[in-house]
């Protein structure tokens, strides 16, 4: 008979959060979830067959924390200046789980286009709201969304390295006037090719 689990599964992944946004992903062992959890490190293998599977489990859960944020962007009234104070946001207030999601070294990657959908899981729906919101085609929406992308990740690291910060003020005005320009530079060149 396998021993009783002495943790939940669930007990075991808010420590592996916790000490993530603590000390980062790197300080996320067995051994310091055994501490955390006032035991040994024997206890977590009762529950998941190898660290691999914790790791997994706890980048899950900041993934669905930055979601949340996501979604909260999306009810904002201009939905994708909305998700872009929201990952601003998540970068300000989780810097460490912002690390391991969107400033860890991936496989190469050609272009943004490949990059984006595999650290963003909401990356469909965001751009989405921008076909939505300013009725471009796919390929403008995509131009508008990837270099808003590059803008909104400088800010966000920023925050996330302890670099500088700026106001919610400051970043609205900031996301306003780059959006504003490209736009206005987008819609041009769409204009200009029908000419």
């Amino acid at each position: 008979m396998p021993p009783k689990a002495k943790f939940t599964k669930e007990e075991i992944v808010n420590a592996g959060l916790d000490i993530l946004r603590e000390s980062g992903i790197e300080s996320v062992t067995a051994r310091e979830i055994g501490n955390y959890l006032n035991s040994s490190a024997r206890p977590i293998f009762t529950v998941f067959n190898s660290m691999n599977e914790v790791l997994q489990e706890v980048e899950n859960k900041a993934k669905s924390i930055y979601t949340q944020y996501v979604k909260a962007g999306l009810e904002n009234d201009i939905a994708f200046k909305g998700v872009g104070q929201a990952y601003i946001k998540f970068s300000k207030n989780e810097p460490k789980l912002f690390q391991l999601l969107f400033m860890k070294e991936l496989p190469r990657q050609t272009g943004l286009e490949d990059i984006l959908p595999v650290i963003d899981d909401n990356y469909d729906d965001i751009l989405r709201s921008v076909k939505d919101s300013y009725g471009l085609s796919d390929e403008a929406s995509l131009k508008l969304y990837h270099h808003l992308w590059i803008y909104t990740h400088g800010i966000a690291t920023l925050f996330a390295t302890g670099m500088c910060s700026f106001s919610d003020e400051e970043i609205s005005n900031m996301l306003t006037e780059v959006f504003v320009s490209l736009l206005k530079n987008i819609k041009a060149g769409a204009d200009n090719d029908k000419n």
